[in-house]
């Protein structure tokens, strides 16, 4: 009687905890990180009957209440998290950006189009008000999209710094939960419960989402968490803080830094992030600095070059053109850790080696060195700093102050930031120099084939003095300024003269006594030869060594950005179909399938009847033995 007792209890007590577990199952099936439970049972061992005729069972016991996952799984979710957020964060930011430059309303090329359709206006024009008026417009308008784009930019910039910051903190709360976690889970040894180790697991792929993570068990229980690059975030119950370093080159930029409690924080190398946090570091570095940086590039590369156009020719009034366009200098950041008294001047010098890449320039004991600030390759310096001889570095003129210090370093941004100061200082019409500087006309007596292919001033200030001139040849080699000093002629070279700041080039192969004579353009002219030059600039390979033209920059700047925003899109979408692959063998294991759930619950139902019925009939005995004994 006491073991149908015993056993009929066993049962009942061993198939409620067995419904209690799929009714807890049921109630969170879409739980996010619940993994399914499941009550494991195992018969009691036997005892001996008396008449030594065997065993008599004993009934069921709970042997343990298991949690169904897989910790390989959860190494590769782990993983997937922390590539599908760099990748999200890219993908969304690289998108923006692309979007920005290719989109015809906020876009360069119809402005730029403009802009030279005005030019060419002008030049089939050139004594029209109303077409000079139309070139100054679309120079405005120009101007202004510049501005915008590069405040766009900008403006994407200080997001990006502000999302990197709010990310850190969600990185350390997420952190410190983690250790709170581990900390529990370690106390209760082998016995914590599933939801313990359901809430931790949740929170490292979250925090993997964020920054990328790897995980490493302990003896106790914890889980170890750190970076891909395997700086520490969580090691048993201390969560490390992160936080927001300022960049020593950039002030206004922030760089994520790792404080362990010994000190400074280190500063972790941007390779070592993943996730949410890598993608906006990755996005800074390889879209949109790129990408303002060449927007600065075009923007200084069509203020220089039709600055130098202006320079060539002369206006309606007859005196030399001026500059159409204003831009800033070259913008020089000093590091916070200089200890020197150095300063640098630059300023743009050479749009043909103009380049969209920082340069570190950095002070020895052997003096200056400079490198690309990207790779660290060396980047080749020519001048001694000083106003007469500056450096040249990668078309860009660098004038030394004070001293330096071994040590210290600077920052030269060529060309970023630049489109935002690009601005039209012209406001009358007749300052545009449509005319060719110099007239010239070559002797009708000549015998060579020489002629005239292009005027320009090369000093407007020695050219205010200029009253004509003539050239006459000895031979087809050598010749004279208004009779003055033979000087050596190269076929194709420039014939220039100093005194009066005028320039000549010629086409053909002139003959022994051969002549041109050269008259300064009077005011109001009809002349449209300056207006010719300028108006093709769209088209002329004046940029990276004369191998690209405006055209083709600006073409390449949108094909970049959406190059890189295609290719982060195609990343995330194969990123996302290998997450869910992961997700949907994480839902094999540990997810809650209700069919399968509904099936156990009348399983364990008609069981714990049955254990009821087993009760309802010893009672029934044990009452009949008590009446039998009670007569």
């Amino acid at each position: 009687m006491t073991s149908l007792l015993s056993t009929g209890s066993s049962a009942l007590l061993a198939f409620q905890r067995a419904l209690g577990t799929v009714s807890n199952n049921v109630a969170n099936a879409t739980t996010e990180g619940y993994s399914r439970q499941r009550v494991d049972l195992a018969a009691r061992i036997g005892s001996n009957i008396a008449s030594g005729v065997g065993y008599n069972g004993q009934g069921v016991d709970v042997a343990s209440l298991q949690r169904l996952a897989d910790g390989l799984v959860f190494a590769r979710q782990v993983d997937s998290s922390g590539e599908v957020g760099r990748l999200t964060s890219l993908s969304s930011m690289a998108g923006r950006v692309d979007s920005l430059l290719s989109d015809s309303a906020t876009g360069l090329s119809t402005p730029m189009s403009a802009f030279f359709t005005a030019a060419r206006g002008v030049s089939s024009d050139p004594t029209s008000t109303s077409a000079r008026d139309a070139l100054l417009a679309a120079a405005k308008s120009l101007a202004s999209r510049f501005n915008s784009l590069d405040n766009q930019l900008s403006t994407i910039d200080d997001e990006t710094n502000e999302n990197l910051k709010n990310k850190i903190g969600d990185v350390n709360q997420l952190s410190t939960e983690i250790a709170d976690l581990n900390k529990s889970i370690s106390s209760a040894g082998g016995n914590a419960s599933a939801e313990l180790l359901d809430a931790r697991d949740l929170r490292i792929t979250k925090l993997a989402t964020l920054i990328g993570a790897t995980t490493v068990a302990q003896s106790d229980g914890s889980l170890n968490v750190f970076t891909i690059g395997g700086q520490p975030l969580v090691v048993g119950a201390k969560a490390n803080t992160l936080t927001a370093l300022q960049d020593p080159d950039r002030p206004e930029r922030s760089q994520v830094g790792l404080d362990t409690g010994n000190g400074t924080p280190v500063r972790l190398p941007d390779s070592s992030i993943s996730g949410e946090l890598g993608g906006l570091l990755q996005f800074r570095t390889s879209v949109l600095d790129p990408a303002r940086a060449e927007l600065g590039r075009l923007a200084t590369s069509v203020a220089m070059t039709f600055n130098q156009a202006q320079a060539s020719g002369v206006d309606y009034n007859g005196d030399v053109g001026t500059d159409l366009f204003k831009i800033a200098a070259p913008a020089v950041v000093s590091n916070s850790g200089n200890t020197g008294t150095a300063g640098i001047t630059a300023s743009a010098s050479d749009v043909s080696k103009l380049t969209n890449s920082d340069v570190v320039l950095r002070y020895s004991a052997s003096g200056w060195t400079a490198q690309r600030a990207d790779t660290g390759a060396v980047v080749p310096m020519s001048g001694d700093g000083s106003a007469a001889n500056p450096f040249q570095v990668d078309g860009v003129s660098l004038v030394l102050s004070g001293s330096a210090a071994v040590g210290d370093k600077f920052t030269v941004r060529p060309t970023t930031g630049a489109a935002g100061s690009l601005s039209v200082l012209l406001t009358d019409p007749t300052t545009i120099a449509a005319a060719g500087a110099m007239s010239a006309s070559a002797t009708t007596t000549n015998l060579g084939n020489a002629a005239v292919a292009s005027t320009s001033v090369t000093n407007a200030t020695a050219f205010a003095s200029f009253a004509g001139a003539s050239i006459e040849f000895i031979d087809d080699s050598t010749y004279t300024i208004n009779g003055g000093t033979p000087q050596t002629y190269t076929a194709g070279g420039a014939i220039i003269d100093p005194a009066t700041g005028w320039s000549i080039t010629l086409s053909g192969t002139p003959s022994a006594g051969d002549s041109f004579s050269l008259g300064k353009t009077p005011a109001r002219s009809s002349s449209n030869a300056n207006a010719q030059l300028f108006s093709t600039l769209d088209s002329k390979q004046v940029l990276s060594g004369g191998t690209q033209s405006l055209t083709m920059a600006m073409s390449q700047l949108t094909a970049k950005a959406g190059t890189e925003a295609s290719h982060a899109q195609l990343s995330l979408e194969a990123q996302q179909a290998i997450d869910a692959q992961v997700t949907a063998e994480r839902e094999s294991v540990s997810g809650v399938n209700l069919d399968e759930e509904a099936a156990d619950m009348m399983k364990f139902q008609q069981a714990y009847q049955a254990a009821a019925q087993v009760l309802k009939t010893a009672d029934t005995l044990f009452q009949t033995l008590l009446s039998a004994v009670a007569r």
